[in-house]
Parts: structure tokens; C-alpha cells; sequence
């Protein structure tokens, strides 16, 4: 008996940035079809001129794009993955333009998700229409790490040996990464997105040093490698007391997780005695260059999208965070922003009215509530 071929599914990338580009390049060049979308006609207009983005680094060659565009409904009409490759301060912008248009057939994808992505995700879909039940998958970091060298060319300096994701409800977990998985076999099936959420480690990695570094950063405009210079036993201190403080919640939710150096070990094959030696020893973080100004996304983004939803959330359950709340404090005099006021919270996520852990558990499992009672969870 014949067996019939599984059907290559086709993707939409939605952002031409440094992750959009490699994600989209990466695709193309492994002969799945491809339109890229970005909100500015300008960061993709030489890329629409080519037709195609070269890679180098983990991944060398040069793939051609079916379309690339700024109009968001030609660029998801009919595809199978909408890969969102954003900073996460843009998924409530994404989500509203979607929602009208997606459909239940697709899966759309968060690389990554930061804190809550995926719940805002559904809470903004689900208030424009409440009986569409698409599958939002959330992916705990983004696959590489890599830089565009210009635009149409990025270079991919290391790839993640695994990513954790999980759809929201988790039950459809298994379907999506059925289709994702000849093309993305790094992406593993985990719990539930509360893991994905509370397995941020960007969050840890990105804003703590930024802003221990804001001297050196400004004086030199961002002339050190980020996690190999930048990351001192004193700063090393701090980042490991705010990721304990993101252990405990995650705990307190009954998911899963394990500390940062832990993460750099499995991820990367990076170990040491130490966290500065796991950093110094983490072969894809080598070449990485600092931010060139305290105007980088490792603030405006991590904080706001990252650290607040994780202190918010400690709040909801009664856990103090008092490393994290220094950090978004800080961040927020250095920005003239209040991250907290305008950080993704509970409410943002759909979530506040969720009054006790099994609550909230499964209605990331099953994508449904029965509970609209508000309060601290038990």
C-alpha cells in the first residue's frame, strides 16, 4: 500500500527583523513557501526588489520568497503557519489586525512569546470574536541567534539545540508540531504555555545586564560581547537571585522549569562551575555584540513584555519579587517609562478572573473557563 506524502505546509513570517529574516531565509531555503510581511514598507523593500534572503553561518544559501509585502491579510491568506517573529511590545498590534482575518485552520506561531504572549494573543482573538477557536502556539525563546548584516542578509551565529513550545490549549500541542516537524525538529512538545511563559529566560539574559552595563554601554556604544563581557560574577549575582524569584512562581503554578544555567546546558552544550563560566563557555553568544545604546529591545521589550507579566503574576499568587521589581523600577527611570503601568498584566492575558491554580490550568489545557470569579489565587 501506498503512503501518501504529508503536505509541506506553507508560512506566512510576519517581521523582517533579525529573527524574521533568518526564520523566512531558513524556510525559503528548505523549499517551503513563503510570504514575508513587515509593517514598514522600507525595512523590506530591497528584499522585495531581490526576491529572496541569503543566510550565513549555521545555515548558508539563498532562499526565494513567494511573497513580500506590508499588506498583512495577502500575506496570511491561505498559509498554514503564521510565524509571528516580533518584539512581544508588537503582539497586541499583530493580534488586532489578525483577528478579523485568521482562520480556525491555522495555527499561528509566537517566536517567542516572552511572558503571556500567547494568552493575550487569544484574550485580544477571543474579544473580537468569541466562538473562533484558533490555535495560538507559543515558543519559549526564538531558534537562533543571529544578526542582519543588511537587509536580505542575516548571519546565523548558533542554533538552539531544542525549543520548548506548547499551543494554547495545550491539547493541540501534538497536532501542530505533527506539520512543524520535518522543517523545525527542534521545537518539542512541553506542558502547557505557562512553561513556554515561565521558561523565559530572555528575561533574565537580556534587560539585567543591559542595565548593570548602561556606562559601559554608553561610553563605548555597545563595543563588548553582551553575554561574555558584559556578564561579571556581580551582575551573574543578580540575574540568578531574579531567576529564582521566577522559579518560585512558576512553581507555586505547578509547571515545570529549571534555572538559567541549567537552560544554557541543555540548550546550547554550554557548562561551567559557574554562570559566567556557562556564558563564557556558550560557543553561540560568542561574536554577539552588546546594544549600542539603552534605546534596545532588551528594555523596551523584556521589561514591559517580560518582567512585568512575571512580577504581575507574582502578585496574583502572593509571591514577592523584589529582584524584578528593582529592575523594572530602574528600567523605568531610564526610559521616562512606567513598565509596570504599561506592561503586559493578568488582565492583558485573560486570566485575572481565573481564581485558583487549577483554574488557570485548565484553561491552558483544554483553552476554556468556567470560572468568572476574580480574587488571589488559592
Amino acid at each position: 500500500m501506498k503512503v501518501k506524502a504529508k503536505k509541506k505546509p506553507s508560512f506566512a513570517v510576519i517581521g523582517a527583523g533579525n529573527g524574521g529574516q533568518a526564520v523566512a531565509g531558513y524556510l525559503a531555503l528548505n523549499g517551503y513557501m513563503v510570504n514575508l510581511y513587515n509593517r514598514s514598507l522600507e525595512r523590506i523593500i530591497e528584499i522585495k526588489q531581490k526576491g529572496y534572503i541569503d543566510l550565513l553561518g549555521v545555515h548558508q544559501g539563498r532562499g526565494f520568497l513567494n511573497l513580500v509585502t506590508n499588506n498583512i491579510e495577502r500575506a496570511i491568506k491561505n498559509v498554514d503557519v503564521i510565524m509571528v517573529v516580533l518584539p512581544a511590545s508588537s503582539h497586541k498590534f499583530i493580534a488586532n489586525k489578525i483577528a478579523p482575518i485568521v482562520t480556525p485552520n491555522q495555527y499561528v506561531v509566537l517566536n517567542p512569546g516572552r511572558t503571556g504572549g500567547a494568552l493575550e494573543f487569544k484574550n485580544i482573538i477571543t474579544m473580537h470574536n468569541p466562538v473562533k477557536k484558533v490555535c495560538i502556539v507559543e515558543a519559549q525563546t526564538l531558534l537562533y541567534a543571529c544578526r542582519i548584516l543588511y537587509n536580505g542578509t542575516v548571519k546565523i551565529f548558533g542554533k538552539k539545540n531544542e525549543v520548548k513550545v506548547s499551543a494554547l490549549p495545550a491539547k493541540r500541542t501534538g497536532e501542530f508540531l505533527n506539520i512543524i516537524n520535518d522543517v523545525f525538529p527542534e521545537f518539542t512538545m512541553t506542558s502547557s504555555v505557562l512553561s513556554t511563559s515561565f521558561n523565559n529566560i530572555g528575561a533574565m539574559l537580556h534587560p539585567i545586564p543591559t542595565l548593570l552595563n548602561s556606562g559601559r554601554i554608553e561610553n563605548t556604544l555597545g563595543n563588548f560581547e553582551f553575554y561574555i563581557d558584559g556578564v561579571t560574577p556581580s551582575i551573574a549575582k543578580i540575574i540568578e537571585q531574579a531567576d529564582i524569584e521566577r522559579i518560585l512562581i512558576a512553581r507555586k503554578l505547578k509547571t515545570k522549569t529549571i534555572s538559567l544555567r541549567e537552560w544554557l546546558g541543555y540548550t546550547y552544550d554550554a557548562y561551567g562551575d559557574t554562570l559566567c563560566q556557562a556564558l563564557r563557555n556558550t560557543k553561540g553568544y560568542h561574536g554577539i555584540m552588546a546594544p549600542q545604546s539603552m534605546n534596545t529591545r532588551y528594555i523596551y521589550e523584556d521589561v514591559p513584555q517580560s518582567l512585568v507579566p512575571i512580577a504581575d503574576m507574582g502578585k496574583h499568587l502572593g509571591i514577592n519579587t523584589p529582584t524584578i521589581d528593582s529592575i523594572i523600577q530602574l528600567s523605568s527611570i531610564v526610559h521616562g517609562t512606567d513598565y509596570y503601568k504599561y506592561g503586559r498584566k493578568i488582565t492583558d492575558m485573560g486570566i485575572d478572573r481565573l481564581s485558583t491554580v487549577d483554574e488557570i490550568t485548565n484553561y491552558v489545557m483544554n483553552g476554556e473557563s468556567n470560572s468568572s470569579n476574580e480574587g488571589v489565587v488559592a
